[in-house]
């Protein structure tokens, strides 16, 4: 019966510690930071102490010093990092107030991002008349997010007294810019333009452009059949179809990778910006084989603990109180419990990861090894998900002060990306996609053709004919071929 009343109690209190540490796992040190600050303002059991301990001995340290017990056991080789945590103040450095009224913040000299319609327009205006550069700018501000032009030609045509042909033609430039496609009237019409483009410098499938104009919504593999039946043709041959658009084509081409940027409507465009990093990842000293010092943010200087002073005064509360403060103390008890829950599992986590990525931290993207989260929660005997928030939204700042995000640990194409925008920009002719899939594989890389568009585009790296129109167009192409590509 003891058991039977006890475990109601204790199943409450497991799960609420595990709830907080898990959402404290998530937190950035400036997000973790803000929240220790706000339960310090409301909850009078919490206390901020002006000592700090070592995370892994809890000896109390002196002047912010490394921890001499464990720095000597955690650094003993080269390869093993020494990980320690680090005040909020070591981290974040105040900026200094100028003295001069009339100073600017630095943002207001940032560069700013080039839009779409003046990376079309810094293409086609030097093919333009002058007169007609006016018309120009009306059509490419008049295009959406997706590409497309949102008004009608002759709508354009009235406004500005001219005929209709004229607006047409120069649509017909705009279309055929990088993007390609972009200012057509639709997913089919983009998709016509860049298979037009498509066809000066590779093979197109047979019946590709009728399979087009027979409708977008055809050319999902869910309808194959009804496609195969509208152009009279064997299933196999209508998906290869498919397949060849799909790999070769966009119908969206205002999301497109263009310039050296990615369009803001694009997930993977968009960019992360860490103003604080939650770990700096330094060298020892200047030696080649030294140990790496990892230093873990932490979101204040000094110890935070449960008040003793509040845990006596408990014991003598007013019973209209009492509920209250019992339940403040409990919070406060959680509350540091879980934050050292937290430190100890990244601290771990930290330990691992620099010790597997040491040759990616010290020289540079190329030497990153695969791994997966799955697998380090495995080796460190935690759940996937609790991987997963430890890792999620931190930022690292490596020896060469780069910030970077923590995630970029497991990214497992890297490496290969790496090395495909080296090989690009050492191309003494344009190489096309298969041709590169063919070195990677002669470099250890095995990867398909279309994986290398992928990382292409991931990378924002324009695809083989318009690199070789825009980049190099000294150097031609025909004669080599698919077969020509020499490991």
């Amino acid at each position: 019966m003891l058991l039977q009343n006890q475990r109601p109690q204790l199943r409450p209190q497991t799960t609420a510690h595990l709830a907080q540490t898990m959402a404290l796992l998530e937190l950035t040190v400036e997000e973790l930071h803000q929240k220790v600050e706000a339960e310090l303002a409301r909850n009078p059991a919490l206390e901020l102490i002006d000592e700090f301990r070592c995370p892994t001995c809890h000896k109390i340290l002196h002047n912010k010093q490394l921890c001499p017990t464990c720095t000597n056991t955690m650094g003993g080789s080269p390869d093993q990092p020494i990980v320690y945590l680090s005040s909020h103040e070591d981290f974040f450095v105040k900026p200094r107030i100028s003295s001069y009224s009339n100073d600017l913040p630095d943002d207001n000299f940032a560069p700013d991002r080039e839009t779409l319609p003046a990376y079309i327009l810094r293409q086609v205006g030097p093919d333009l008349h002058v007169d007609d550069r006016q018309i120009a700018v009306h059509i490419l501000t008049a295009i959406d997010e997706d590409g497309f032009l949102t008004i009608k030609p002759l709508e354009i045509a009235l406004y500005h007294h001219v005929p209709l042909s004229r607006v047409e033609k120069i649509i017909h430039l705009i279309q055929h810019a990088d993007p390609i496609g972009v200012g057509s009237a639709g997913p089919k019409d983009a998709l016509l333009v860049q298979l037009e483009v498509l066809s000066e410098h590779l093979a197109i499938p047979h019946l590709a452009e009728k399979a087009i104009l027979a409708g977008i919504e055809l050319l999902s593999p869910h309808h194959l059949p009804e496609l195969a039946r509208h152009l009279n043709i064997p299933a196999s041959q209508a998906k290869e179809i498919v397949r060849f658009i799909s790999d070769n084509l966009n119908p969206f081409p205002g999301r497109a990778h263009w310039g050296d940027q990615t369009n803001a409507g694009s997930s993977e465009g968009q960019e992360n910006t860490y103003h604080f990093p939650d770990v700096i990842i330094s060298r020892a000293t200047e030696e080649e084989n030294t140990p790496l010092v990892v230093e873990i943010a932490m979101p204040f200087y000094g110890s935070l603990r449960v008040n003793p002073l509040f845990r006596e005064a408990l014991q003598e509360a007013p019973i209209e109180k009492s509920e209250l403060w019992q339940e403040d103390l409990e919070q406060a008890t959680l509350l540091v419990k879980c934050l050292q829950q937290r430190n100890h599992t990244i601290v771990r986590l930290m330990q691992t990861l620099v010790v597997k990525q040491r040759d990616f931290i010290l020289y540079g993207d190329a030497y990153l090894k695969p791994i997966t989260r799955a697998d380090l929660a495995d080796e460190l005997e935690v759940h996937e998900s609790t991987m997963s928030r430890a890792v999620s939204d931190k930022a690292v700042q490596l020896p060469n002060r780069r910030i970077i995000p923590l995630s970029m640990f497991f990214d497992r194409s890297l490496h290969i990306r790496t090395v495909l925008k080296q090989l690009i920009e050492q191309e003494t002719y344009t190489l096309s996609d298969s041709q590169i899939a063919v070195l990677l594989l002669g470099m250890g890389f095995p990867v398909a053709r279309r994986t290398v568009a992928k990382y292409r585009s991931i990378e924002g790296i324009l695809p083989a004919h318009l690199r070789n129109r825009s980049y190099k167009p000294h150097l031609m192409l025909p004669q080599h071929n698919e077969q020509s590509v020499a490991v």
